[in-house]
């Protein structure tokens, strides 16, 4: 027969593993609750992403992640036109700026002309009556990009020129 002190330490062993037991199966289900709260949160964050706009020129989609520059812009406005520089910096990647504007503004029906690349990026196009220019460089902790819209000039009718 087991004496009483025999008995005691194995009620005591039990108890030590039945605790240890909640103990490890309470805290894994609280990491999966956590890790599932932290994903949606991640997934919630993914799916609010910046919207493309149009700022002054209506037809030159800027993805959301640039911020206008209002100091070192200057967009000049007739009726039914608009001309001048816009000035944006954000965080970006220069490679998907770049594949960003040759998307849309193709899909806005600008005509890409030439393009320059590394380590600035330079890209020219063309509409009806006017250019479009957009230079994006890398600026460290920020990505600078402008878009310069200008009208086209009238041919000149000089001897040099022709």
């Amino acid at each position: 027969m087991k004496s009483v002190g025999q008995k005691q330490m194995i009620l005591k062993s039990i108890g030590i593993i039945m605790v240890s037991f909640l103990l490890i199966s309470g805290c894994s289900g609280l990491k999966q609750k956590k890790d599932a709260s932290t994903s949606s949160f991640f997934s919630k964050q993914k799916e609010k992403k910046p919207v493309a706009l149009y700022y002054d020129f209506q037809d030159v989609l800027v993805p959301g992640e640039l911020k206008i520059d209002k100091k070192g812009s200057f967009v000049y406005r007739t009726s039914g036109f608009s001309a001048g520089v816009l000035v944006l910096t954000g965080r970006v990647e220069i490679g998907s700026l770049i594949a960003f504007f040759e998307n849309n503004m193709t899909k806005d029906n600008w005509r890409p002309l030439s393009s320059f690349k590394f380590p600035r990026a330079m890209m020219l196009f063309e509409k009806e009556n006017r250019y479009c220019v957009i230079s994006i460089s890398d600026g460290g902790f920020n990505t600078h990009c402008n878009i310069w819209v200008a009208p086209l000039m009238n041919p000149v009718e000089s001897g040099l020129l022709k």
